[in-house]
């Protein structure tokens, strides 16, 4: 991935892990993939109370970068503490099929939010870089493009945006029932060590070979 230089001005220390799984065969759903689901709801629930889950160190500083790039993280959280908060709440995981559902899992157990693209659909190598005032971005699940803030930070290829990093990604790269070749980006932030991150790619990527093969 390229940084553009702002990028590495403005937030020394972010680092993220990106590479290519497959190829896959994505299915609706999986029975072992449930019960690993399980699995992690029960751990999660072990593990965290609603009260406290915003001050982990490692939630604080996925909130601490959203705030810095003009994202409200009580009203977008990122994606691993969201899912966590669904669990803690008592509600059910998103189901989407077994490669999102399975990348998922490996986010709410590292903490780590995961974006994930249908790699035939993306044009040659990603870049990171603030977005430009009132540049459009359609993202999965949204009705209609936004336009975004000078002081985003965005994913491109060498076509378009492919994600607001780190908390939505593109409707036009999302994964489907047809994708092949997924391309994961572990996302890091200030203050998450590489570890951390390297960590999250690696059983994304596991998790991925092992629900859709």
């Amino acid at each position: 991935m390229i940084f553009h230089e702002d990028i590495i001005t403005t937030f020394p220390g972010l680092f993220v892990v990106e590479g290519d799984v497959g190829p896959v065969s994505i299915e609706k759903n999986n029975a072992n993939l449930e019960m690993l689901k399980q699995t992690i709801i029960t751990e999660v629930n072990e593990r965290y109370t609603l009260e406290q889950v915003k001050d982990e160190p490692l939630f604080r500083a996925y909130r601490d970068f959203f705030w810095s790039v003009g994202v409200d993280p009580t009203k977008t959280r990122p994606a691993s503490e969201a899912l966590i908060r669904r669990i803690l709440a008592g509600k059910p995981l998103p189901s989407i099929n077994t490669a999102v559902d399975a990348y998922n899992l490996a986010s709410i157990r590292t903490g780590v939010p995961i974006g994930a693209f249908d790699a035939d659909l993306l044009h040659g190598e990603l870049s990171m870089r603030f977005a430009q005032e009132g540049e459009e971005f359609l993202g999965i699940g949204m009705e209609k493009p936004i336009n975004l803030q000078s002081n985003q930070v965005i994913l491109i290829d060498e076509k378009e945006i492919i994600a607001v990093y780190p908390y939505r990604d593109s409707d036009g790269t999302k994964i489907t029932p047809g994708t092949k070749t997924i391309h994961i980006v572990s996302c890091g932030v200030p203050n998450i060590e590489k570890e951390t991150v390297i960590r999250a790619y690696d059983l994304a990527s596991a998790y991925l070979k092992e629900f859709n093969s």
